[in-house]
């Protein structure tokens, strides 16, 4: 800097000498301006630093004044000004520009990062080189990789002159190693001992042996995380006064490792005295009373006086005071060891929402996000409505992310906009099949399944499937808003029917003809009700190696079915999303039945729940349990075979193969060949008792720990379906015989459907049990 200073003052003194040789010190009205010297920079550059312009009348002073200006603009390495009859003519020369930098050796500083520092500095290609600058540079790197504990960093840079007045410049990084923390020393200490104080930090010593894992690395930002943990937990355990003294980072002399020495004074423990609230309270005192999590008695805790200021905003703002503050505090009693607490209210002005506005929704209409909203333009804005508002847009399943702001209108201290940014992720699944078997011969098939058909927020879904044997069809459509109170209406039809003089059927086989129609009532913001009826028409034909249970059934029943059918359920759900949720739960409880004037006569009843358990650090524990039974009703004994419950597969007991588990043909001969043909791999029957459950932990996906699209877990599945009744003999049921698989899989939200891997394996396997080590499934969510 001093060198600088001297340059400059050498500058001024040669600028003043040259034009008072020119002028003899006398002062003249300048007629025109001429620059003289420039290469690269344009002559507006000069003239934006410069302080004459034509027209002026200058002297020694101006013209000093002029030579600091251009040499303070950092342009120049030299300035010389001087007089041409009434012109003055200001020679410059230019500093040279950066025409090439190159960055080597950086990782754990993000290239385009780095760049983006030196451009806000001024150090970029196409920029005017300033040592300084440089060197200015090169000591902040260094301080960053020191705050990292790279003491062993190292900085060379490198300016190699280039032709026509540039430089190309070379920023060489060793970044080194980071030191590993030796010992971690908490001094004064009495209360909580330090092996209890260093469990709570992130930073660990390194244990010998033990090169895994991050935390024995030292950082100065993790290092102030810890004692920030440190400070909050005096605090919350009663430790009003407690403070750090000191805290020292010593590092050995090859760098390579550091000692922490942290001195603590921790004061006495206090309790909480009086609570009171005080301010201007806009509501009645009584309403915020409750809210009073913190109580006279208790152990102070300020992690519960925070807490209760929370809640008393969050009421003010339900209010209309959205932008409310509530300030806690505390006040110290020496004598009796106790804190009295003030909150103190300033509610401001009561406030309304004038508009609400969606950003983010390019393919999802505006009217299928205002239908979900609780707040309403020209109310008061309530801060519990907005996020019911943002919770009901995210249970969509349309959407990865949902935020809510709240900005004030300009010009108005009681007006504020609902600002709603979403994000949408796919939300269906769209498939297309040509194959070839033995058996049916060229097969092409299509399906698609969008739950948010051309953003109108309906459900579509359709499938085609066609072979030399069978062709099969199938539609759907929901609509959540039939009407506009929230009356819902979907409706499906399909057909399937398979050519049995081509085909080679093993057990037996069944052509379908049916639709239903659905109407759903919401009874609250969380749970509704639905009801529906449908007909089914079943024509069953029998195969080479049917089951005996199934012969007798179709021999007593017949072959043919028709069925009017009656459904109803209830279900519930605080789920944060609508597709891989992670916090909430839900369950759903329905019934369906053919009624009276139906051929055959049957109830079947079912219950599936969920719920999310958070644990720390973004794990999450996920319960899932299904339970189902059927069975006949009036003259009839059994549920039909076709209306049986199954299991296994994805979404059921993984490991095992899809509708492979449950009971078996008792005698799979079939009698009416002579000789009777014994099935060498009988069908699986299902059964009308349905038992499932499953435990999920979700972990961060190692390369993807923050994506909402992308979902890894273990899992530990069981289940089994039974027969509660085989020829009019009762059957027990043997908690034995459910079956297990532990594994690993994972879940991507793609742009053709949600795509779900799993490895798995069988934890007790019996013989006959089918067993699948990696199941795939497209359009499905679990």
């Amino acid at each position: 800097m001093r060198f600088v200073l001297v340059i400059l003052a050498c500058a001024w003194l040669a600028g003043t000498a040259i034009f008072q040789a020119a002028v003899a010190s006398e002062r003249f009205r300048v007629s025109d301006v001429r620059i003289e010297g420039l290469q690269r920079l344009p002559v507006d550059r000069v003239f934006s630093a410069l302080p004459i312009q034509s027209g002026d009348m200058v002297g020694t002073a101006e013209v000093a004044e002029a030579v600091r200006r251009l040499y303070a603009s950092g342009d120049f390495e030299d300035v010389q000004i001087g007089r041409d009859g009434d012109q003055l003519v200001v020679l410059v020369s230019e500093r040279p520009s950066v025409a090439r930098l190159e960055i080597k050796g950086n990782r754990s500083i993000d290239e385009n990062a780095l760049r983006q520092g030196l451009r806000d500095a001024g150090l970029a290609e196409g920029e005017v080189f300033r040592r300084a600058t440089l060197e200015m540079i090169s000591g902040e790197l260094q301080r960053q990789y020191v705050a990292q504990g790279r003491y062993d960093a190292q900085i060379e840079t490198e300016a190699v002159p280039l032709p026509r007045n540039r430089v190309a410049l070379n920023i060489d990084i060793y970044e080194g190693s980071p030191a590993r923390i030796r010992d971690i020393n908490i001094v004064g200490n009495e209360v909580f001992s330090d092996r209890e104080l260093r469990g709570i930090f992130e930073l660990r010593p390194r244990r010998p042996f033990w090169p895994f894992g991050s935390r024995h690395r030292y950082s100065r930002e993790r290092l102030s995380g810890d004692l920030e943990r440190l400070r909050s937990y005096y605090l919350d355990r009663g430790y009003i006064n407690f403070s750090m003294e000191s805290t020292q980072v010593g590092v050995t002399p090859d760098r390579s490792e550091v000692y922490i020495t942290i001195n603590v004074d921790e004061g006495k423990r206090y309790r909480v005295g009086n609570v009171e609230l005080a301010g201007d309270i806009p509501i009645d005192e009584d309403q915020l009373t409750p809210l009073l999590v913190i109580q006279e008695g208790q152990v102070f805790s300020q992690q519960l006086a925070t807490y209760t200021a929370d809640l008393l905003t969050r009421r003010l703002g339900n209010e209309g005071y959205s932008f409310a503050q509530v300030n806690d505090f505390p006040e110290v009693n020496e004598d009796d060891e106790t804190v009295n607490i003030t909150f103190y209210v300033d509610p401001g002005r009561k406030v309304y929402v004038r508009r609400v506005n969606f950003s983010g929704n390019v393919k999802t209409q505006d009217e299928v996000l205002r239908r979900e909203l609780r707040q309403f333009e020209g109310a008061p804005a309530n801060t519990a409505l907005i996020d019911l508002s943002r919770q009901r847009l995210q249970r969509l399943g349309y959407f990865g992310l949902v935020d809510a702001d709240t900005p004030r209108v300009v010009g108005a201290e009681d007006l504020v906009d609902v600002d709603f940014t979403v994000e949408e992720q796919p939300s269906g699944s769209i498939g297309a099949n040509i194959g070839y078997s033995e058996a049916s011969g060229a097969i092409f098939g299509a399906s698609v399944s969008q739950n948010n058909f051309m953003g109108t927020g309906n459900r579509v879904s359709f499938a085609i499937s066609r072979s030399d044997i069978r062709e099969s069809y199938s539609f759907s459509h929901f609509n959540p808003y039939y009407t506009l109170d929230g009356v819902s209406r979907g409706f499906n039809l399909y057909y399937s029917k398979i050519d049995f003089g081509r085909a080679v059927v093993a057990s037996y086989a069944a052509d379908r003809l049916g639709g239903a129609v659905n109407f759903g009532y919401p009874i609250s913001e969380t749970s509704r009700l639905d009801f529906g009826v449908g007909v089914d028409n079943i024509d069953i034909t029998v195969g080479d190696f049917v089951a005996i249970d199934i012969l007798r059934f179709l021999e007593a029943k017949g072959y043919e079915f028709n069925f009017l059918k009656a459904n109803a359920s209830w279900q519930k759900s605080t789920l944060n999303r609508g597709i891989l949720p992670d916090r909430g739960w839900s369950q759903r409880a329905g019934i369906e039945a053919s009624v009276p004037g139906s051929d055959y006569l049957f109830y079947k009843l079912t219950w599936s729940g969920q719920r999310y358990f958070p644990m720390a650090r973004n794990w999450t524990l996920r319960a899932r349990s299904d339970i189902g039974y059927g069975d006949g009703y009036g003259d009839e004994r059994v549920l039909p075979f076709f209306e049986n419950f199954y299991a296994g597969g994805i979404g059921s007991v993984r490991g095992y193969r899809s509708r492979s588990l449950g009971v078996r043909s008792p005698a799979a001969i079939f009698e009416f060949q002579n000789p009777p043909v014994q099935d060498p791999d009988p069908d699986p029957l299902g059964g009308n008792f349905l038992v499932e459950g499953s435990l999920e932990l979700i972990f961060p996906t190692p390369f993807a720990p923050d994506s909402r699209n992308v979902r890894t877990f273990l899992f530990l599945d069981g289940g089994q379906v039974f027969e509660t009744e085989v020829q009019n003999a009762r059957f027990d049921f043997d908690a034995d015989e459910i079956r297990y698989a532990a594994g690993v899989g994972l879940t991507w939200l793609t742009a053709i459907g949600p795509l779900s891997f799993n490895f798995a394996r069988p934890l007790n396997k019996q013989s006959g049990d089918d067993t699948e080590f990696f199941q795939f499934s497209l359009g499905q969510v679990f």
